[in-house]
């Protein structure tokens, strides 16, 4: 198969056929199979859910997580109400039902429902038991804290959180970082 013939694929010039697919997975010496399959290898990203009220600190997480090149996806939910709705697929995501988060970042200080209930009832049903919950807060000497880990939370991370706190963490939540080969992008002009 000709590099030109792939190149107009890639840009939209030709339709791409099961012969021609048939062909480049030929070509590669791989199955068929494999080449329609996700381009991650199987590899599937786990949602972050983030309960935070305050925005700023919201977006200072995200602008890390962006800097760090951390793939998966970041929800945040504003109170402790709206997680649990996204948790338990109720009130305004009763139709959509979200999949469950691979980790829940939990600030403790939340408006109308405060991060101890929430983490309270997460860990009380079995649909979210398994979920790990670090618990996001401003203080070491925090009473709450205690009362998280008793609950079940894996840990704390003190704020303000970026991905060096999170990452340090990894090796008590036993999480897997993967290393994932980003799509190509152009080039950047010299400057």
């Amino acid at each position: 198969m000709h590099r030109s013939y792939i190149a107009d694929i890639e840009r939209g010039g030709r339709n791409i056929t099961l012969r021609s697919i048939t062909a480049l997975a030929k070509a590669l010496q791989i199955p068929v199979e494999r080449l329609l399959a996700n381009s991650r290898s199987g590899i599937e990203l786990g949602e972050i859910l983030m309960v935070e009220d305050n925005a700023a600190d919201a977006e200072l997480v995200q602008r890390s997580f962006r800097r760090a090149h951390v793939a998966n996806p970041l929800r945040v939910a504003r109170d402790g109400n709206e997680a649990l709705d996204i948790l338990f697929g109720t009130g305004r995501f009763a139709k959509s039902k979200p999949p469950l988060p691979q980790i829940i970042l939990l600030e403790l200080k939340l408006p109308t429902l405060s991060g101890v209930e929430v983490l309270r009832q997460i860990k009380a049903d079995a649909r979210t038991r398994q979920i790990p919950v670090v618990v996001l807060t401003v203080s070491r000497q925090d009473a709450a804290i205690i009362e998280c880990g008793r609950l079940g939370a894996e840990n704390y991370i003190l704020k303000p959180v970026n991905f060096e706190n999170l990452s340090k963490l990894t090796p008590v939540l036993k999480l897997r970082w993967a290393l994932i080969r980003p799509a190509e992008t152009p080039a950047e002009p010299p400057r």
